[in-house]
């Protein structure tokens, strides 16, 4: 199938759902993920269409769109536990961890669950679930504390606003890992909720070391609010569908790029 062809139906398909994502595209044409996203990106150029992520919108969406919980969790599923088992990796038993809201910290709260003396921050309900659910009858704190930090609850299952502030801002942690809506060179890690990228912010200033884990897909989407630049970032761990352009940006304005294999299991730094 000629690219313009290809092209050509998923513009109809957008236009005619309102939507499209990468993944039903991939089925629907026979055609591997990567071509989807070119095929998205010359669309998007040519003002036919809005990325966003895990596919595309007809433009006008308001940046201030935020997706569900469960909505989000379906998508780029073998990227998220490969980045999730690289950002395990930076952790040392005993250490204190902020985990912020999103279903790519999510993944990784099922690791940190095998990892001892661990105390976890986080203003996600869904990773505190997870993590009290897992401890052993009768462990006591043996193996993990987890400290949900209150607040006002977002559609992405998140703590947000003064309650979850004030708690973050009293604490200090030796690491963050941070999701985001989206990762842009100008516009840095983005969110559709204000609420939410305040208490974002108060991570940020509370880390001794700031870790975002995002896959490819949110790279170039850009939400309401801006939370932090990229140069706020110590590392950033993504997969390697991320175009070569972007890794070689990044790169240059974090601290450190590490490319999670979701074949292996293995990292590669930059």
């Amino acid at each position: 199938m000629l690219a313009k062809h290809r092209q050509s139906m998923i513009l109809q398909d957008v236009r005619r759902a309102g939507s499209a994502r990468v993944s039903d595209l991939t089925q629907r044409l026979g055609v591997s993920d990567m071509t989807v996203r070119r095929d998205l990106e010359v669309l998007a150029r040519a003002g036919l269409i809005e990325k966003v992520h895990g596919g595309a919108v007809v433009p006008g969406v308001p940046s201030s769109h935020e997706p569900g919980f469960d909505a989000k969790s379906a998508l780029e599923r073998p990227e998220k536990e490969a980045i999730a088992r690289a950002a395990a990796a930076l952790v040392a038993p005993g250490s204190a961890i902020a985990l912020s809201a999103g279903t790519t910290t999510f993944e990784l709260a099922r690791h940190l669950r095998k990892i001892p003396r661990l105390t976890v921050v986080t203003n996600s309900i869904r990773a505190a679930s997870l993590m009290e659910g897992a401890r052993p009858a009768g462990s006591g704190s043996a193996r993990f504390a987890v400290i949900l930090t209150g607040g006002i609850r977002t559609p992405s299952d998140a703590l947000v606003g003064p309650v979850a502030d004030l708690v973050i801002r009293s604490l200090h942690f030796d690491i963050l890992f941070l999701g985001c809506h989206g990762i842009d060179p100008a516009a840095g890690l983005t969110t559709p909720n204000l609420a939410e990228s305040e208490t974002n912010r108060a991570f940020v200033r509370s880390a001794r070391r700031v870790t975002v884990i995002a896959d490819h897909t949110k790279w170039g989407i850009v939400g309401l609010s801006s939370f932090a630049d990229l140069e706020d970032v110590d590392t950033l761990i993504t997969d390697g569908e991320l175009p070569a352009e972007a890794q070689s940006l990044l790169a240059d304005r974090v601290g450190e790029l590490v490319i999670a294999d979701g074949r292996s299991g293995t990292a590669a730094q930059g």
